[in-house]
């Protein structure tokens, strides 16, 4: 009897155990149909060259599934990792460190790092470390975006030419009028202006070009950015494609919801896959 006892109350259990289960995120197909994590792993491991990861900056399980998918996707390519957060003439401290040479508070005290560093990007560098994975430090360093913001494209024309490494080579292509760019103007309103969308074109293209000037054959490059520039298949994209349109590239883009179990209108064809993560979910900052 007693052995029946707890069998009956096993099986009760069982439906209000399934009711309170509680997952954090979702993987979306750009059409909006719902597929796991170990498809998304599959398609890219077996058709990508480049993934931009588009992710929320201070969102918690992004963080954690670009150093969950690294570490799948190395697990049957050959990976080389970089990321918007990192600045291109910093690339010698990187290198630096991950060879041994800097210690982790010498490259904190010299690389200009993000003040989530630490929690949200860190783990990236261990893992490239600790598996002698390249990582490539690939935004425009951000005095050259703050020039272009205050006079434009034409401010980098009379930059010595050991600077003009630091960015994407001159002249950069521009095209004001993508529907992303125009976005930008409309959200800054009154503190809009043409010279802001060149900045952020300027990071755009200056992480492109850093991707393909790293990029090699038969190996699979993961970018890690923030979701606005990669997001509808512009921004770093654009100026891939301008450049090495033969590639296979896919993107990722990071969004918030209530409900997991359907993708929102306005996120469908927002990247080949769209990882949506639990508005109630706590953030890094």
């Amino acid at each position: 009897m007693i052995r029946i006892f707890f069998l009956l109350t096993a099986i009760c259990s069982v439906p209000r155990l399934a009711a309170q289960d509680k997952p954090a995120y979702q993987f979306f197909d750009a059409t909006g149909n719902r597929i796991p994590y170990t498809a998304v792993v599959d398609s890219l491991s077996v058709h990508a060259d480049v993934i931009l990861f588009g992710e929320l900056h201070n969102n918690p399980i992004a963080h954690w599934l670009e150093l969950e998918l690294a570490k799948d996707l190395s697990a049957t390519r050959n990976l080389i990792l970089g990321a918007e957060m990192l600045e291109t003439d910093n690339q010698d401290l990187v290198n630096h460190y991950l060879t041994d040479s800097l210690t982790y508070e010498e490259f904190n005290n010299k690389a200009r790092l993000w003040s989530n560093h630490k929690t949200d990007y860190q783990p990236l560098l261990e893992f490239a470390k600790n598996q002698t994975i390249d990582f490539i430090a690939s935004n425009v360093p951000r005095r050259y975006a703050a020039t272009v913001h205050k006079m434009g494209f034409s401010a980098l024309d009379s930059l010595p030419a050991s600077e003009k490494e630091w960015i994407a080579p001159l002249p950069i292509a521009f095209d004001a009028q993508l529907p992303r760019y125009q976005e930008i103007l409309k959200m800054m309103g009154d503190h809009g202006s043409p010279k802001l969308v060149m900045a952020q074109a300027l990071k755009d293209a200056t992480m492109a070009h850093s991707i393909l000037k790293n990029f090699e054959n038969e190996s699979l490059f993961l970018h890690y950015n923030g979701a606005f520039h990669s997001d509808f298949y512009e921004g770093i994209l654009w100026y891939l494609k301008l450049q090495r349109p033969q590639l296979r590239y896919f993107t990722l883009s990071t969004v918030s919801q209530t409900n997991l179990t359907s993708l929102e209108e306005e996120h469908r064809n927002r990247a080949n896959f769209i990882l949506v993560v639990d508005a109630d979910m706590t953030s890094t900052y």
